[in-house]
């Protein structure tokens, strides 16, 4: 396949440091831009640039996407509630379209006819790539090592670099494939790969493991408007601030820690560990506002809508029309999501112990056990009255056909227990 220009995801890791000799070798005379965008991976990105040049990049493009990649994705899929299988925050899942998006403006910008990513063959990046590719730049050539090569673990991959000089982080001694950005950092591989195995403790960089954390619990208090935290400890800060200080406060109480077996969108499980310290904190409270000032059809309704919202992120699927479709819903919702909620964090626990809202639908003369203004018990019988009409008409119909009301509990049959027993 003939390609004139090709413009690579790169991170400086191990596997997109081999992909430009790689690509140089198999596809001759083909130019590669290498496009890094900043989101929060903490990494010297000048370093990062000096080395994909060094290693045969003709331009490294590096931009900050810090900001857009916090408020437009991080705080989307949180005012969303969208947790996949019920605990990962998606916090690479996120990333990966603004990245793809970004990417492929570039390569449209500089006459590419070629888009490249370190992704495996197994793995769910490849897809959230190419799927966000293909919404914007569909006429480019995918060029997809993993699929390609004869490269088949990180072993081989260390042995291709050092054949070639070419310096990466990874050593047999830690050989953790990571992920990093604001909203969280994952761990996969090495000892990982075995579900039975804990994970290291000097594995973890964003966490102190919770029984090393202080013994005196913190709080913090999270401020939200229209569903976006906007202020810690009542403090008004920007989304990347707001997020980094979280991150540290969360972090030293151990809080955001996740060893999650998961179901990946080609089929197999996979076992990741993740840090989310911020994240999590911003969730819990998140979904405690809602709780205040939602009511009730709408809250349950949301809890599917969360559900759906998180699939279509994990499923690269973030440029789709139903999840954009699905956002107007919860943006609509989030008009009422202002307020603040105060959360302990201690021995990586975060609790909610305080909610307040100007929009909160709690109102103490219902709520009281003692002597309410605002509730008249004897109204409860009407309602339950009609709450169970259908029930009772079922019952007077049975009984007018002569129908013993025999009902049984569960789905077991009259006399299985006995029959069981016998």
């Amino acid at each position: 396949m003939a390609v004139k220009k090709v413009v690579l995801a790169y991170s400086g890791g191990l596997d997109t440091s081999i992909i430009i000799p790689w690509i140089k070798e198999h596809y001759r005379g083909a130019e590669i831009i290498a496009y890094c965008g900043d989101v929060g991976q903490g990494e010297d990105l000048e370093a990062v640039r000096r080395k994909a040049l060094a290693t045969g990049a003709s331009e490294c493009v590096v931009e900050d996407l810090r900001e857009e990649f916090v408020r437009d994705f991080a705080f989307k899929a949180l005012a969303a509630g969208a947790v996949y299988e019920d605990n990962y925050l998606l916090g690479t899942a996120l990333a990966r379209p603004l990245l793809a998006y970004r990417q492929a403006q570039v390569a449209l910008a500089r006459g590419a006819d070629a888009l490249s990513h370190g992704a495996t063959g197994k793995g769910n990046d490849q897809v959230r790539f190419e799927v966000t590719w293909a919404a914007f730049a569909p006429h480019m050539t995918v060029i997809a090592p993993w699929r390609e090569w004869d490269i088949r673990s990180r072993e081989d991959a260390l042995k291709y670099a050092a054949a070639r000089d070419i310096p990466v982080d990874q050593s047999p001694r830690d050989i953790f494939s990571r992920d990093g950005n604001l909203w969280h950092l994952s761990h996969e591989g090495g000892n990982l790969e075995d579900p039975w195995d804990a994970p290291r403790k000097e594995m973890f960089k964003l966490t102190v493991a919770p029984a090393d954390a202080p013994n005196k619990a913190e709080e913090v208090t999270i401020g939200f408007e229209r569903g976006v935290p906007v202020s810690l400890d009542g403090r008004r800060l920007g989304p990347v601030e707001l997020v980094t200080t979280l991150n540290t406060i969360a972090g030293r109480h151990g809080v955001g820690r996740l060893d999650l077996v998961e179901n990946r969108l080609v089929g197999i499980k996979s076992r990741g560990v993740y840090e989310t310290p911020a994240g999590t904190v911003l969730h819990h409270a998140h979904r405690e506002l809602e709780r205040l000032v939602l009511d009730r059809d709408t809250l349950h309704f949301k809890q599917s809508v969360s559900v759906r919202y998180a699939q279509l992120i994990y499923d690269g699927l973030w440029f789709s029309t139903l999840r954009e479709a699905l956002a107007a819903f919860v943006d609509f919702t989030e008009q009422e999501v202002t307020g603040e909620v105060r959360v302990q964090l201690f021995k990586g626990r975060a609790v909610a112990v305080g909610r307040r809202s100007p929009r909160s639908l709690y109102r103490q003369d219902l709520a009281t056990f003692g002597q309410g203004m605002a509730y008249d018990h004897a109204d409860a019988g009407g309602f339950i009255r009609l709450f169970g009409l259908p029930e009772r008409v079922r019952a007077l119909t049975r009984e007018r056909l002569g129908e013993k009301a025999d009902r049984t509990v569960g789905s077991a049959k009259p006399g299985a227990r006995e029959e069981i027993k016998r």
